[in-house]
């Protein structure tokens, strides 16, 4: 359960804030002067803290800076009044996690909160693999996989965590990027500087440069402060760039000079600023092609492929099956306060068979969703998704039928409700298609508005057959 700190003089905002940001996955614990809440960052061990800057008895400047003497990971959101946002710049600049002017926005800080707790976690909690995988340790993250591919990623963190390089991490998604980024991280030489993680594909164009370097005031519409960007953060440490392949044109030019320079402009800004952070790429995307197209600079992907990491899909990797099963039921017993032991043979003989579209995300959610639906305390073949027992998803045939396998994922917990419905949808409407233009994918792709590579990259995905659309040809004897 993660913990918040709250340092601040006044005790209604104190009130407030525990009020709007205490629920049961999270504690709250709070300090009214800036010892005492140096005092709690040593004994409650909070996983983050928001600091005011007007404290009676130390500048929240000075009490910031004890706090990352004490804890160079704690994420350390800064609330300031107006006239204070000089001293909340400099701390970001010092490795702030962010901060906010008063009024506090409830929504806004919920938000942060919950990206500070992500941060903590995937900076604190130690990722580990090759022998220490598939044993359960609770306080860690861990990369499981025996087989022969498997074996060639861990050699690989091996190789180049402490090389102070830019690293690339190819493979498809939900194959375990962002673990195997943490890994080259917590092996690195800057394990005890900040590791910062920005999704490309999830943050607008308009928003991504300014996120990743910073905004003056007044540089568009809605700047109405100065903004430390990401890579000023990171100064000293690793951040790691998810989805570059996603990032526009732009942003891809300001990243090349950042990687050849080590220095940029903040959004605009004409002052160069000088950072040292460590690049760590990834991408499910094909960046050679991309360049090959135009959509990617070639002289960026020169610069991140300085040392490549390829991560196998989940079927291909015969024989790890089973120790991730094993580590996920672990996991998610702890989570869910449940005690199933195990999978019995014809449970995991269907998962084995199963093709795994979404690799290891997809196999943990199967996970959870069979713990939830098991009466026992060994997960058998009906409690499995209906992908996996071999009978295909049903064809949702109106949106009722849509809303109630929504409805079903929510009641599951599950996590990558959009990924699965989209598959179930494209599954259905590529099989009557198919049907219809009796495997002819010329005719087919056409049918959907989609290239023909497009489609054939769509089948494997979602382990379509074509096969059992084509009609037989009848022999002209008869």
């Amino acid at each position: 359960m993660p913990k918040l700190l709250i340092v601040d003089d006044e005790p209604g905002i104190l009130y407030s804030l525990s009020a709007a940001l205490e629920r049961d996955n999270t504690t709250v614990v709070t300090a009214q002067t800036a010892r005492l809440g140096l005092a709690a960052v040593a004994k409650e061990k909070p996983d983050a803290v928001i600091l005011d800057v007007r404290l009676p008895d130390m500048s929240g400047l000075d009490a910031f800076n004890s706090i990352r003497t004490m804890d160079p990971h704690l994420p350390v959101i800064i609330v300031t009044a107006h006239g204070d946002t000089d001293t909340a710049i400099e701390a970001m600049k010092r490795g702030a996690f962010e901060y906010l002017l008063k009024p506090i926005d409830l929504h806004q800080l919920d938000e942060l909160v919950s990206k500070a707790f992500e941060l903590r976690r995937m900076q604190a909690t130690p990722t580990v693999f090759g022998e220490s995988a598939g044993t359960e340790i609770s306080d860690t993250d861990q990369i499981v996989g025996r087989c022969a591919a498997m074996q060639e990623v861990y050699k690989a963190i091996g190789k180049v965590a402490s090389q102070d390089v830019t690293v690339l991490i190819l493979g498809e998604s939900g194959t375990g990027k962002e673990l195997v980024a943490r890994a080259v991280y917590q092996h690195s030489k800057r394990a005890n500087k900040p590791f910062l993680a920005i999704n490309c594909a999830a943050i607008p164009d308009a928003l991504l440069e300014s996120e990743l370097f910073g905004h003056e005031k007044g540089a568009f519409t809605g700047a109405d402060r100065q903004r430390v960007g990401k890579f000023e953060q990171a100064h000293g440490g690793t951040i790691f760039l998810d989805e570059i392949g996603d990032m526009s044109a732009p942003t891809q030019a300001k990243v090349l000079r950042l990687l050849q320079d080590q220095h940029f402009e903040r959004v605009g800004g004409s002052a160069t600023i000088k950072t040292d952070a460590r690049i760590v790429a990834a991408t499910n995307q094909n960046l050679i092609a991309m360049a090959a197209s135009g959509k990617f600079r070639q002289d960026l992907l020169y610069r991140l492929n300085s040392f490549t990491i390829q991560i196998p899909p989940l079927r291909d990797r015969t024989g790890d099956i089973g120790p991730l099963v094993s580590y996920f039921l672990g996991t998610i017993n702890r989570k869910l306060g449940k005690n199933v032991r195990g999978i019995d043979a014809v449970a995991l003989a269907a998962l084995e068979n199963h093709r795994w579209p979404g690799n290891v995300r997809e196999l943990q959610n199967a996970i959870r969703y069979s713990v939830v639906h098991t009466v026992g305390d060994v997960l058998t073949v009906d409690c499995l998704p209906a992908a996996m027992r071999g009978a295909p998803p049903a064809r949702p045939t109106s949106a009722l039928d849509v809303l109630a396998l929504v409805a079903e994922l929510l009641g599951s917990g599950s996590t990558d409700i959009h990924r699965q419905v989209t598959q179930v949808v494209e599954r259905a409407v590529l099989s009557a298609v198919l049907e219809h233009a009796h495997g002819n994918q010329s005719q087919a792709s056409e049918l959907l508005g989609i290239s023909r590579t497009t489609l054939r990259a769509k089948l494997q995905a979602l382990g379509l057959s074509l096969e059992r659309h084509i009609r037989p040809t009848c022999d002209s004897g008869t």
